[in-house]
């Protein structure tokens, strides 16, 4: 079976309790959550947190937290596959079986479920451990500048300095959404990026929401957009 894991702990500091923060009339996990759901790929929907208040808003919008997360693998310093690592282990010693497991990050307002399906085609079609959304940099990264202390800018490459932006290769980042990936390559902690499928999606649907200015912003998108986004 496939199960979600969507990590959500209660110690985010430069917006403080922004996973379950009001967002357009829900808290801000419900958006993921509902997604999930509506995707009708999963067997649970798990989410992995320390914070009780989390917890209970989690399952008040369906999902299952059958587990509390430890303090260990609930810093800023904790990456995203060892946390899902313990919660697979977790769900074993419930006697679950897995096959894929589709990691959702709680401040994805924008996620779609045919997004998560066509990455899990994608993953099954494929010998590669993990798939994920990526969308296009606004600008060629290789024109990129740098602004010195004395207010000087200067071309990181300048041996692209005067290249057409046209004649550049395209770049891509992490969508920041969700990630499927084999039950072997989470518990083995392999690098994400480097092992991956990319599903390439617009850049008005990615919102990286770590600042308030971010979280503005994506209100307003989603505000200007209605429910078209999901």
């Amino acid at each position: 079976m496939n199960i979600a894991i969507i990590p959500a702990r209660g110690g985010s500091k430069r917006i403080p309790r922004k996973n379950i923060k009001d967002f357009c009339g829900k808290p801000m996990i419900a958006w993921p959550i509902r997604v999930a759901q509506s995707s009708g790929l999963f067997s649970h929907i798990i989410v992995s947190t320390d914070d009780p208040e989390i917890a209970s808003v989690a399952q008040d919008w369906g999902a299952e937290v059958p587990f509390y997360r430890p303090a260990n693998l609930s810093d800023d310093f904790t990456g995203t596959t060892p946390v899902v690592a313990h919660a697979i282990r977790e769900c074993e010693g419930l006697g679950w079986q897995m096959d894929k497991i589709c990691c959702i990050y709680p401040c994805a307002p924008f996620i779609q479920a045919t997004d998560i399906k066509f990455a899990l085609d994608a993953i099954n079609q494929s010998t590669c451990a993990y798939s994920f959304p990526v969308t296009g940099f606004p600008s060629a990264i290789q024109r990129s500048l740098k602004l010195g202390t004395d207010g000087m800018i200067s071309p990181f490459y300048p041996q692209y300095e005067l290249t057409r932006t046209q004649d550049l290769e395209p770049a891509f980042y992490d969508a920041g959404q969700f990630y499927w990936g084999a039950k072997e390559a989470w518990l083995h902690n392999t690098r994400i990026h480097s092992n991956g499928l990319g599903l390439v999606i617009p850049n008005w649907r990615v919102v990286d929401i770590d600042k308030p200015e971010d979280w503005v912003r994506a209100e307003v998108i989603w505000r200007s957009l209605g429910s078209n986004t999901n």
